[in-house]
């Protein structure tokens, strides 16, 4: 069975719910998070799984999706951290959130009020294939030069979110 997304207004405020197919496709504006772990100055990227239906290839924050209706969205950012890269992690804090659109050359739209969380990590993880096919430690520094150089290489939500997480670290 698809997911349902929950559907909101600008100020973040529920208005339904849609299955995340339809809500991509239309666009309709539905809640999101992006998830930034980080340690000692690092932060931990995955590369999105080739045959991901968007940014298939490219990289991104830890970890993204969208909390299920009457889920909260830390809850469901620790949930997709199990999920996906078989991290526990106790302690997650929301530090902003933003409104983007993006449409793909596959027609999928992109129109998320994104949650971006921060967490401070430093243990093991397991990828789940169909999600990431990598994932690697990047320094801050490192990670800001190649955002420059190679815009094309990341997602279009980490390049407006990731400035402001890596300001915190």
């Amino acid at each position: 069975m698809e997911p349902k997304v929950i559907l909101v207004d600008y100020l973040d405020n529920p208005l339904g719910e849609m299955k995340k197919g339809a809500a991509h496709a239309s666009p309709h504006l539905h809640r999101a998070f992006s998830v930034f772990l980080y340690h000692d100055g690092k932060i931990l990227l995955q590369k999105r799984a080739e045959n991901k239906y968007h940014c298939g290839g490219l990289w991104t924050n830890t970890c993204c999706s969208h909390p299920r209706p009457g889920e909260i969205t830390l809850d469901a950012a620790r949930r997709r951290l199990d999920e996906e890269m078989k991290i526990h992690v106790k302690r997650l804090e929301e530090i902003y959130s933003f409104v983007y659109y993006y449409k793909f050359d596959n027609g999928i739209c992109e129109f998320e009020f994104d949650h971006v969380i921060m967490g401070e990590y430093y243990g093991s993880y397991k990828l789940d294939p169909k999600e990431a096919e990598a994932a690697v430690w990047m320094e801050k520094t490192e990670l800001l030069e190649d955002m420059q150089a190679n815009p094309q290489k990341y997602t279009p939500w980490f390049l407006t979110c990731a400035v402001e997480v890596l300001k915190r670290i």
